[in-house]
């Protein structure tokens, strides 16, 4: 049995998103790792930390490099995290005189953080493409249909006659501010993460910030000072989320009430019912809410994961991958049900 909608075998083609899951799953986890440590050692080969030679073994032994899952399994039981059994593994693939070099200076945090940002970074490509393909969905409607009247309500009462096109830009506007968000956030959000046992650097004798500097160079980030325990570039992030998906549900709200109505919107392949069989529900409409709703909620967990003791915590850390993961599955899900809901659109207006 799945534990989460987002994979289930059935639900996840309400909630999930295959293309988000690619980006963001297991094997892009463990790739973006790998990266870290093999742009870790060359970096520090570069400043004179390491060898030369241990570098080259490095990149060359985890080129290929196949972990035991099981023993990870039961690595992360025992350590809360996945790292000191991954490189134990990564050490033996690399063997003497080279292995020790591994890793030298960072700890857990670095890796796991940074390869979090590494996978964000096409994840962000994939929102702004999506939100591009979005936003110009809702300019065709309005081309299409913006002239048509329609009834405009407040407080879910007829109020006065508008158009089409007026409650198209209403759905439209925020996926512009949205846009505008997400480069905003690039910055602040895709920054290395390296900082040591304690965020201090103390291993690497003085060269802490320029072997910083160097890796971030080579994964392709910004270089800033360790940020383990300074959490709201995260919950910034997740803001961002829970305010796109919140756009979204906004408009499957209002198309799903226009649905009940039947007289002011015309959709095709609506769901179909086991005991109505001449229905036609709104699916992608409704689970637009729900999505939304979801983040809203979730949300409120990124926030408390702000909170993390001293240098480091266990528990606020954790509390992000049960939590972050999930709204960056639903942001997409939004984005794709959204484009399909505006692909069904017959009529929209008198």
């Amino acid at each position: 049995m799945a534990v989460s909608a987002f994979d289930h075998p059935f639900l996840s083609s309400l909630f999930g998103d295959e293309e988000i899951e690619t980006l963001f799953g297991f094997d892009a986890e463990l790739a973006a790792m790998l990266r870290f440590e093999i742009a870790l050692a060359e970096a520090e080969a570069e400043a004179g930390v390491i060898p030369q030679e241990a570098a080259s073994a490095i990149a060359k032994a985890l080129a290929g490099f196949k972990p035991d899952i099981a023993a990870l399994r039961n690595g992360v039981a025992h350590d809360g995290v996945a790292v000191p059994e991954l490189v134990r593994q990564m050490r033996e693939a690399i063997a003497a005189p080279h292995a020790d070099r591994l890793h030298f200076g960072a700890t857990s945090q670095d890796v796991i953080d940074t390869a979090l940002v590494l996978r964000l970074k096409p994840v962000l490509d994939l929102f702004e493409r999506r939100l591009d393909a979005q936003v110009e969905g809702f300019d065709q409607l309005d081309k299409r249909f913006g002239p048509n009247p329609l009834m405009g309500r407040t407080r879910m009462q007829e109020a006065i006659e508008i158009s089409a096109g007026d409650r198209i830009r209403s759905w439209r506007d925020p996926l512009v501010g949205h846009k505008a968000r997400l480069e905003a956030l690039r910055p602040t959000l895709l920054t290395i993460q390296f900082g040591g046992a304690a965020g201090t650097l103390d291993k690497l004798d003085g060269k802490g910030e320029a072997v910083r500097a160097a890796l971030a160079q080579r994964l392709g980030l910004a270089n800033v000072p360790q940020w383990q325990s300074q959490r709201d570039r995260m919950a910034e992030f997740a803001s961002f989320l829970s305010l796109l998906t919140g756009s979204l549900g906004k408009f499957g709200q209002d198309v799903a009430l226009m649905a009940q109505a039947g007289d002011e919107i015309a959709l095709s392949g609506g769901g179909g019912s086991s005991a109505m069989p001449h229905k036609q529900n709104p699916v992608a409409a409704e689970i637009l809410v729900t999505l939304a709703r979801f983040n809203a909620t979730q949300l409120s967990g990124m926030h408390h994961a702000l909170v993390h003791e001293q240098e480091r915590s266990g528990s606020a850390w954790s509390l992000e991958w049960l939590i972050l993961p999930q709204m960056i599955v639903a942001a997409g899900s939004s984005l794709r049900l959204a484009a399909e809901l505006i692909g069904r659109m017959d009529r929209l207006g008198a």
